[in-house]
């Protein structure tokens, strides 16, 4: 392999890889805080009328925000909030999220767009998350690897 080749393929995966681990690990921790600290909530599927929108493997929930939200603190935002669940990556919808159906969820008081299902309503999260950060250390010791063979 060309070493310009090499060089520049090895900084692609490197950044790649550690850019993927750093989002995995932003990511699983802000779900985990706000399972943690969040408000519970019942959400309600919504039908989507835009194509995309329905082809995404979360579904847009809609949820309803008590006044006292907007206290000291709080967003100051009371009423209707539409939002998709974070750290929900399935290739297809699950059947059990068709428009209409309930849905336990957690959400952040202070920015109630900030919404994750309840540890009940998904299965096998956590190894997407494994799997997500399998594929970033791969990449990151892929690019480390063809950056030493170069440099050595």
């Amino acid at each position: 392999m060309d070493t310009t080749t090499a060089t520049v393929g090895g900084l692609v995966l490197a950044l790649f890889g550690g850019v993927l681990l750093v989002w995995c690990a932003a990511e699983v921790r802000l779900r985990l805080r706000v399972r943690r600290r969040g408000v519970p909530a019942v959400a309600t599927v919504l039908a989507e009328e835009d194509v995309h929108g329905q082809l995404d493997s979360a579904p847009l929930l809609s949820f309803s925000v008590p006044p006292s939200v907007g206290g000291p603190g709080g967003c100051g935002i009371a009423g209707l909030v539409l939002a998709r669940p974070r750290g929900h990556t399935p290739l297809r919808r699950p059947d059990r999220f068709a428009p209409g159906a309930s849905v336990r969820i957690c959400y952040d008081p202070r920015h109630p767009g900030r919404v994750v299902l309840a540890p009940g309503e998904i299965s096998r999260v956590v190894v997407a998350d494994l799997l997500w950060s399998a594929l970033g250390a791969v990449c990151l010791a892929a690019g480390a690897g063809l950056l030493a063979a170069v440099a050595g």
